[in-house]
Formats: structure tokens, sequence, C-alpha cells
């Protein structure tokens, strides 16, 4: 598992994928905090934001809209990689079982979610300070950190749902079609009283601490795992079984 892994981390030094994709992340903080600032010189009568305001909204932001999209290109790069280039049949040559190899993309994908949840938190920081913003604090930095590790955490959970999709599909174009949808969804159940139905809306929620008592918290908790537990589930039968063209 370890060589799998190391392994993926050589391919990705040759990619600018990982560039890409933290370009990708910067994209939340950057307009977060840009409309804020434009907000407190223009409407200087209204309460200025704080950095508490900058975490909140640069979190939902990357959830609901950005990290959808973002996430499920990297899923399908990581994913879709060795069928593109044709080297998923020499791969499997070697003694390296198919849930060993799923298992390892699955955990560089964690680490690169992580990554780029870390980046979009570092940079909230670093915009809202040029903009000169006010309200941080250790306590408040440390609040935030564990709510984005978190907030990353269940991101990776409902990467699922698109592993799974790209191992059947082979191809970005499902992928980008899914994210979309799964973006339309957020957006519509956002102000909704039942979001909490809808696994990347309830998982804000959880990970900033507003879960809404429409439903209990359980059900919240059980959507979201029963759809990452399906998704995974079907996804590595389907890997282990599929013959390799």
């Amino acid at each position: 598992m370890v060589n799998l892994l190391a392994a993926e981390l050589l391919k990705l030094k040759r990619s600018k994928m990982v560039l890409l994709s933290v370009i990708g992340a910067a994209f939340a903080p950057l307009m977060v905090v840009l409309a804020f600032y434009i907000s407190k010189n223009t409407r200087p009568a209204e309460e200025v934001a704080g950095f508490d305001v900058l975490f909140y909204n640069t979190s939902m932001y990357t959830i609901l809209l950005i990290g959808v999209p973002l996430y499920s290109v990297v899923t399908a790069y990581l994913f879709n990689r060795e069928y593109v280039e044709d080297t998923l049949k020499n791969l499997l040559t070697i003694p390296v079982s198919r849930t060993q190899l799923l298992l390892s993309k699955m955990l560089l994908l964690l680490l690169w979610i992580l990554l780029l949840t870390g980046v979009a938190w570092v940079l909230t920081i670093v915009f809202g300070w040029i903009g000169q913003f006010e309200g941080l604090s250790s306590a408040l930095l440390g609040k935030t950190l564990v709510q984005y590790f978190i907030a990353g955490l269940f991101m990776f959970i409902l990467s699922t749902p698109i592993i799974l999709i790209t191992l059947v599909m082979k191809n970005y174009v499902p992928t980008i079609i899914a994210a979309l949808v799964i973006n339309l969804v957020n957006v519509l159940a956002f102000n909704s009283e039942h979001r909490g139905l809808v696994p990347w809306a309830a998982a804000f929620d959880i990970s900033n601490g507003t879960l809404m008592s429409t439903y209990p918290a359980w059900v919240s908790y059980l959507i979201i795992g029963s759809t990452a537990l399906i998704c995974f589930i079907t996804a590595l039968i389907y890997f282990r079984k599929v013959d390799i063209h």
C-alpha cells in the first residue's frame, strides 16, 4: 500500500493538476474576501464582516459550490488516468491487488482534498489580513481549522459516488455532469428546511455546527454514511470484477 501511494505521488510530480487544483481552491476565499472588502468600502454604514464571517462563507462556497466540481475533477483524474493512458493492464500484471490499487488512490484523494481544504483556510487568513478585516484570534483559528478539517473529511467520504461514476463510465464528461447536478441540488436545498436530507448540504451544516432541527442529526449522518458506503462497495466490486481491455 505504501509503495502504491508513493508511486501515485511520483506520477503527480510530472502533472500540472496539483497546481491547477490549488488555483481552483483559491477561488472561494478570493471571491468571498473581495466581495466583503467591496461591501466594507462602499457601504460604510453597514456592519463590517469579521474573520468569522469570512471563514463561514468560504467554507460554504467551497463545500456547496466550488468544492464539488473541483474535487470531482481531481477524483476523475486519479481514477481515470490509467484508462486514458492505457497503463492499467500493465499495472495489474505486477503482484498488486485491485483492492489495494483502489484504496491507494482513495488515500491519495483524501490527502489531496485535505490539502485543498487547507489552502482555502490559509488563503482566507491571508486575503482577510490583506483586506484589513478584524476579529482574527487564536480561538477562531483553532475552531475554524477543525471545522475545515471535518468538512474535508466529509467531502472525501462523499467522493465515492464520483469514484463509482468514473470507474463505470471511464470518462470525464459524466463526472462533470454529475458534479453540476450535485451543485444544482445544493443550491436549491440550501435555503430549505429540508437541506439536512442532502448529503453535501448536511456535511456543511455538521462541520459548522449549524445543522437544522427539522430532522434528527442521525438522519443526516445516516444519509451521508449510506451514500458513501453503498457507492464505495459498488465501486470496489465493479473494479474487482470488470475486465480490463
